[in-house]
């Protein structure tokens, strides 16, 4: 299967459940929780609302100009109201895909990539770091059966060997009963059977 072809329904309203599904996390999100350690074993909370900012940046870059720097952009950091400004940010990106998403490429690096895979691609990211806040916060709040099914899907077309360790840790076993939600995560090098 080519990246030219992503078997998934629609990739923008795939986006727009992740965005979703993020922000019943974000909303469970207290000033003092931003010091609390994460899935992410590097960063604490306040960290991976800062990526997630940039991550969300980067989709918006993606859609306005058709086009992804391949490297680190300072964009102001967030303010001292981390969550209400990662919020604004993703309802700015979600009406910038909702308008301008025309078929058509973004140019990643030297390479061009179909509009639908970026949306996908921006999907996976926001909605496994919507679980990694609410795992933070120690929610329970699984990923749909839905959205997982589909971001599964996804995850198995975009993440290689070569995305780990940095930006993955090695899959996880899973048992052969485990739904799209815990494989997705397992896949991503994160349990989510607990």
């Amino acid at each position: 299967m080519t990246l030219g072809v992503l078997p998934v329904t629609d990739p923008l309203a795939l986006l727009g459940a992740a965005v979703r599904y993020t922000d019943a996390s974000l909303r469970a999100v207290r000033p003092d929780d931003l010091l609390r350690p994460t899935p992410c074993s590097e960063w604490n909370l306040a960290q991976l609302l800062a990526h997630m900012d940039e991550s969300l940046a980067v989709l918006e870059e993606a859609v306005l100009d058709r086009s992804v720097l391949l490297r680190p952009v300072s964009r102001g950091g967030i303010t001292s109201d981390p969550v209400a400004a990662l919020r604004d940010r993703a309802c700015r990106m979600m009406r910038s895909w909702e308008r301008d998403a025309a078929p058509g490429g973004v140019r990643v690096g030297d390479a061009m990539l179909p509009a639908e895979i970026a949306a996908a691609a921006g999907a996976l990211d926001v909605a496994v770091h919507g679980w990694d806040v609410g795992r933070a916060l120690g929610l329970a709040h699984p990923l749909p059966v839905e959205l997982a099914t589909e971001l599964e899907i996804c995850a198995a077309l975009f993440v290689s060997e070569a995305d780990r360790p940095e930006r993955f840790g090695p899959p996880i076993p899973v048992p052969p009963w485990a739904g799209p939600g815990e494989r997705l995560l397992a896949l991503l090098g994160r349990d989510g059977s607990r």
